[in-house]
């Protein structure tokens, strides 16, 4: 029998829809702007997966809101180790206490729920009790910079119920709050064993090429009366340049007409600047190949649906990346996603590559 540890953050990613890059220290303030929690769904999905191909499993996790409902609802029968100190309001102490709880229980893999934040907590207190436990990261959180997830929640499923090799991986952490003011500034914050695994998400890597003839094809292209919604990242900072402003790094950023209509942007700020024409203008993250669902979860499912996507990316990034990937939170948007895409990388010349969900 293989046994499998559960613990969700269950405030991960709500600081990503409403436009707080993160939500460490945000909690209340995702709450006031009208944030939903997102792990618990994720958490379902990757549960789901695993009963569907896990044989003879045996799920151990947390009290209510960290896993035990969750486990039931997907047809396991868990063995509930701990509570939250207060349910209302869990922390990183409760997942470490998780974690402590797990290897007392000699368990195969711990499946965590969360961002890299979470993955900190656990991989951190796993080295502090000289624990070789594997871990792999159902990502949900708002940040997922480290090389510890799945690609997606179902994934993560699938991983934890077959694999059969360990191997290192980075975890890594940023500042929240320099990530807000536009500076990516990471920490290597721990090597944990994970999962070998194709389906296991790269570490991000945060240089890039020249966009400049790219940049310039898009501005160039821009229409009378069309919304154009502008993603993060280097890439499309670029074309922000081109068109005159000065756009957010690290969020989304909304123009029509010569004229910045949002600046860092959340979910609700861009669908009330949506007009009857919209485009999306997203590059793929380096190094992991998201074009949604990492860093940018402002584009939502009912953002997309309203909008044409134009994706954008250096020569030099793509051949890096070989595919694709979506993760919006909605399978059959990602399913509709998926396949062949024209991906711009220069002033006129574009590749086709292979979009996975």
């Amino acid at each position: 029998m293989c046994r499998i540890a559960v613990v969700v953050n269950p405030i991960a990613g709500m600081g990503g829809r409403v436009g707080l890059k993160g939500t460490d220290g945000k909690v209340a303030e995702a709450r006031e702007r009208g944030a939903e929690q997102r792990a618990p769904d994720r958490a379902r999905v990757a549960l789901d997966s695993l009963a569907e191909v896990g044989g003879d499993v045996e799920v151990v996790t947390y009290g209510d809101p960290m896993g035990a409902s969750i486990a039931r609802a997907a047809g396991f029968d868990p063995l509930v180790v701990g509570e939250p100190e207060d349910p209302d309001a869990t922390t990183s102490a409760d997942t470490r206490a998780a974690v402590r709880a797990f290897v007392d229980h000699d368990v195969d893999c711990i499946l965590f729920v969360g961002g890299d934040g979470t993955a900190v907590d656990v991989a951190e207190t796993l080295a502090d009790l000289d624990a070789e436990t594997p871990m792999l990261g159902v990502p949900a959180g708002v940040k997922v910079y480290s090389s510890v997830f799945g690609v997606s929640p179902r994934a993560a499923g699938r991983i934890v119920a077959t694999f059969s090799e360990t191997e290192p991986a980075e975890v890594n952490d940023i500042d929240e709050d320099a990530f807000r003011g536009g500076e990516v500034v990471t920490e290597l914050r721990a090597v944990a064993t994970v999962p070998v695994a194709d389906q296991r998400q790269s570490a991000k890597q945060l240089g890039g090429g020249t966009v400049e003839t790219l940049a310039e094809g898009v501005a160039e292209s821009v229409e009378d009366g069309v919304t154009y919604v502008l993603g993060p990242g280097s890439t499309v900072g670029g074309i922000k340049e081109r068109l005159g402003f000065e756009g957010t790094t690290l969020g989304v950023d909304v123009w029509r007409d010569g004229e910045v209509v949002a600046l860092d942007a959340s979910e609700s700020d861009i669908l009330a600047a949506l007009g009857d024409r919209n485009v999306i203008v997203v590059s793929p993250i380096g190094g992991q190949g998201f074009v949604f669902g990492r860093g940018n979860q402002q584009l939502s499912p009912a953002v997309i649906e309203r909008c044409d996507i134009e994706v954008v990316g250096s020569r030099r990034k793509l051949d890096g990346l070989g595919t694709l990937r979506v993760d919006t939170g909605d399978p059959d948007l990602d399913a509709e996603l998926a396949g062949w895409l024209q991906v711009r990388v220069g002033r006129y010349e574009r590749r086709l590559v292979e979009v996975l969900d």
